[in-house]
């Protein structure tokens, strides 16, 4: 029996002819009838409208393909795109979190340190990393792992995907925004290429952690964001019921944030997000970084530190017109 894909609401019209598709395959396995003209017909039609849906997504709904829980991890693009690949844990003072990993990997001919978010695939997993949530021992254990890079030269790979820096007591107890605000400041330091991918969902500061770049790229369906739009349209209008609008004026997918001269990058997905295609998802990311490793490496170091320096002193800039309108759509 055929396994059904995880769909989401706006994909509904394509669960008829899922199902037409799995009938007609079932029909070819169990008797000698050639349905292949069928099904080529039928598998074309579902790709043309899955194409027109994702081809006219929302923030909203591209939020919810951000979050799709089959969409490809940040040890899934590692295995894929890595020929070697060693795991080192630990953040020196105790800590192993589990929802911020890293290791040494192999992107071509080239070592690079890899560092992500890792969120899990069903409820125990997804307990274990903490729902990609990582702790202040997280961002130390990044930190020890880009110190190490900068030391023997291997440029800093990484992906983004996380709701956010893990908001908890005991995360504040141990420190969670200084160890954020200690990172952004010692990535500006560092001397190699830095490349940092969004490759689900980049929450907050928590986003931000590992996410001081030379090269900030996203794929088309990520989304990029100060604030979840729940939380957004709770604190503005007191009701979370909101976000879709709240999603809308935060600009947060990967089109808006080029606009904004935030994102360098947008790295196309498959008809259907990454998530149905994930072997096709992890080649175009290897090849774009491997693009932007080789821009990068031309850059002598002190010029690597001003570019990226700038790059960032850049962002934040006020347009009246958008100031304006954004106040009008707040108070409306």
């Amino acid at each position: 029996m055929a396994v059904r894909r995880f769909l989401l609401d706006f994909e509904k019209p394509l669960v008829d002819l899922e199902e037409q598709i799995d009938q007609i395959r079932q029909l070819a396995r169990d008797s000698e009838v050639d349905v292949s003209q069928q099904l080529l017909q039928l598998e074309t039609l579902a790709a043309r409208r899955r194409q027109d849906i994702f081809g006219s997504l929302t923030p909203a709904q591209k939020i919810q393909v951000a979050r799709h829980p089959h969409r490809p991890s940040c040890l899934d693009y590692i295995q894929v795109i890595s020929e070697k690949w060693i795991e080192l844990h630990g953040d020196r003072c105790g800590s192993d979190d589990q929802a911020l990993v890293g290791g040494l990997g192999q992107l071509g001919e080239q070592p690079v340190m890899f560092l992500g978010h890792q969120k899990g695939r069903d409820t125990k997993e997804n307990v274990a990393r903490n729902f990609g949530m990582a702790s202040p021992g997280g961002y130390r254990k990044a930190l020890r792992l880009m110190r190490h890079a900068d030391r023997f030269n291997l440029p800093v790979i990484c992906f983004i995907d996380t709701p956010g820096a893990y908001a908890g007591l005991k995360a504040e107890e141990l420190g969670q925004g200084e160890a954020i605000a200690v990172n952004l400041r010692e990535m500006f330091g560092l001397r190699v290429p830095v490349i940092a991918t969004v490759i689900g969902e980049g929450g907050s500061g928590g986003a931000l952690g590992i996410g001081v770049a030379d090269r900030l790229m996203m794929f088309e369906h990520s989304v990029y964001t100060v604030a979840s739009p729940e939380a957004c349209a709770s604190i503005l209008w007191r009701d979370a019921a909101k976000a879709s609008t709240a999603a809308e004026a935060l600009k947060i997918t990967a089109r808006d944030l080029s606009q904004l001269g935030i994102v360098d990058r947008i790295l196309p997905e498959p008809s259907g997000g990454n998530h149905w295609a994930p072997l096709q998802a992890a080649e175009t990311l290897r090849l774009a970084l491997l693009e932007e490793l080789e821009a990068l490496f031309s850059l002598e170091p002190e010029l690597l530190l001003e570019q990226r320096y700038a790059k960032y002193r850049a962002i934040g800039r006020v347009l009246e017109d958008s100031a304006e309108h954004a106040i009008d759509a707040i108070k409306a």
